[in-house]
């Protein structure tokens, strides 16, 4: 059998396997968020924090919701990195620089997940899971609670209200994340994922020194690092580590649970504006734009020239054999696409093509199918636009379930996909324009250009996977890159919560013989071609002075 079709093999059964997951996750999760029962854990919950969970929100109470709950978390990792030195099981670790503190805790708070350290080398574990998984659970959580937010804004209508901030964060975390979290470090442990406190080990002789390697909590926190799409890993090599992703099947596994959640809400969507048909219209755009950027990926990277590649059977740099070609291109477009950020596989090592792939798929925002939450709620703003161009067009005023797409609405659309490129760029512009920063390169030329372009579009859109070859522990990118990723997290936030507080006001307006069906392939290829054509427009030049031009120089 040739790689690239068992390559092809694997990515059916991971299709077969989240569309027997698809119905039933995504209507249990419309029954959570639907509900108006308690659990007795969750009343605990509500009690310690002082919190109603009864009481309904307009956009602008939840949106505080969202903001307060995230800089209490910001403020409380940093601190527990900062004192980590005094802690008990730091292994004795020293305290995190402030630089790094902010960095790290802006990362996992915006459930980004970017790091500039050596997990093993610099986290104990009361920071690890008292401070980083902690904020794998809530970060997703968060994002789940904004989607629902303004899905409530489309399925509602003469009311502001979007529904309560604590009861949605708390209800995904303790009836969605934990209970498959649960299952899924069960099945990693089985796998030959690892999961111990134990200390740091001393595991050989080599060259007149020796290797040491950390215990830890690894498979619990490696599924929800992928089940939450957040990505930030235990060991420095992340997925592409043994002691995290052991083997094929623990890898086709993890993407699995990458994927999970953010196709899945799909069909939640579906069920909550009362049309399960808008559900998979949806699906099918996001489907469509990751199978194709699978195969592409594929394609590049078994389709190098020379004698190192044939005598390899593609471009194996930077990849580990247990996984090959295959599943590493699978997972890295499933990671790009989602605001996962995890890898297993050097993304720098891929052709300059296949590169490419890797920072247009973040470049898309994150949207197919997205990260937990924010693919969905990023999807249905590009619904937004879509529906407007069409309207445009035959000269007819935009709808979209039910709903009048106004000036109102188009503007705090227009907003939300113009925020994040602008980080991205401009950003990404002051530091090739900097002396000291350009100092942290160490690929000169279009490739060079693309470390520090892959950084800010993987910070600003909340991936948090690196492109490798950059030093990103500096003052400089530690700042300017925490920046991007609590900007790019909660800038947006506030339009999609304004919008949904829009929505909801509205009465609905009942469909015609000229309402453009939303439902149907034909709106499926139109919401394609707006996202590939608004991204294609704002990235295309950066793209070509980076990895198209790396790629047609090879």
């Amino acid at each position: 059998m040739s790689p690239f079709l068992a390559g092809v093999l694997q990515l059916l059964a991971l299709i077969a396997a989240l569309a027997l997951a698809y119905r039933p996750l995504g209507d249990y999760m419309a029954r959570v968020y639907s509900s108006t029962q308690h659990l007795r854990v969750e009343k605990w919950i509500y009690k310690a924090v002082g919190a109603n969970p009864n009481a309904e929100m307009r956009w602008s109470a939840y949106l505080r919701g969202v903001l307060a709950f995230s800089a209490v978390s910001v403020l409380f990792l940093y601190l527990l990195q900062r004192i980590q030195g005094s802690l008990p099981g730091s292994l004795g670790f020293s305290s995190i620089d402030p630089d790094q503190a902010f960095n790290t805790a802006a990362s996992f708070v915006s459930n980004t997940n970017w790091q500039s350290y050596y997990g093993e080398q610099a986290m104990g574990h009361v920071v690890q899971t008292g401070g980083l998984a902690v904020q794998n659970f809530v970060s997703a959580a968060v994002g789940i609670a904004v989607a629902v937010a303004l899905v409530r804004g489309f399925a509602r209508s003469r009311t502001g209200e979007l529904g309560n901030f604590w009861a949605d964060l708390v209800r995904g975390v303790v009836r969605i994340l934990v209970p498959i979290s649960v299952i899924g470090a069960i099945v990693l442990v089985a796998a030959g994922a690892i999961q111990n406190f134990s200390g740091i080990h001393e595991v050989g002789q080599f060259l007149g020194g020796s290797q040491q390697w950390n215990g830890g909590a690894v498979a619990s926190q490696e599924v929800i690092k992928e089940l939450g799409t957040n990505g930030g890993g235990y060991f420095n090599a992340n997925s592409a580590h043994p002691f995290e992703n052991p083997n094929p099947f623990s890898n086709l596994f993890e993407i699995f649970l990458i994927l999970l959640i953010p196709f899945s809400l799909t069909r939640t969507f579906g069920r909550m504006v009362g049309s399960i048909k808008q559900g998979y219209a949806i699906l099918a755009t996001m489907a469509t734009i990751w199978v194709g950027f699978v195969l592409l990926m594929m394609w590049t990277e078994f389709a190098g020239h020379g004698p190192a590649f044939e005598a390899a059977g593609g471009a194996m740099e930077g990849k580990e054999t247990r996984f090959g070609i295959s599943g590493s291109a699978i997972f890295s477009v499933s990671t790009t696409l989602t605001s996962t950020g995890a890898v297993n596989s050097f993304h720098s090592s891929n052709t300059g093509l296949g590169g490419g792939i890797n920072l247009l798929g973040m470049q898309l925002g994150e949207i197919a199918p997205g990260g937990t939450g924010s693919g969905l709620y990023g999807m249905l703003i590009m619904a937004i636009i879509a529906v407007f161009i069409a309207g445009l067009m035959v000269g007819r005023t935009p709808e979209y379930l039910g709903k009048k797409i106004s000036t109102r609405e188009i503007k705090l659309a227009a907003c939300y996909i113009l925020i994040t490129p602008a980080l991205v760029l401009c950003f990404t512009a002051a530091s090739l324009a900097l002396d000291t920063p350009a100092d942290s390169m160490t690929n000169s030329g279009a490739h060079g250009f693309s470390e520090i372009l892959y950084a800010y579009t993987s910070g600003a859109n909340n991936n948090g996977s690196a492109f490798a070859g950059l030093n990103a522990d500096t003052q400089w990118f530690n700042t300017t890159i925490g920046l991007a990723m609590l900007l790019g997290r909660f800038l947006p936030m506030v339009f999609v919560l304004a919008l949904a507080g829009s929505l909801a006001e509205q009465k609905p307006v009942p469909a015609t013989a000229g309402t453009l069906r939303t439902e149907k392939p034909l709106f499926t290829g139109l919401l394609v071609g707006t996202i590939m054509i608004i991204t294609g427009l704002t990235y295309f030049p950066a793209l070509a002075l980076g990895p198209l031009a790396e790629g047609l120089a090879s």
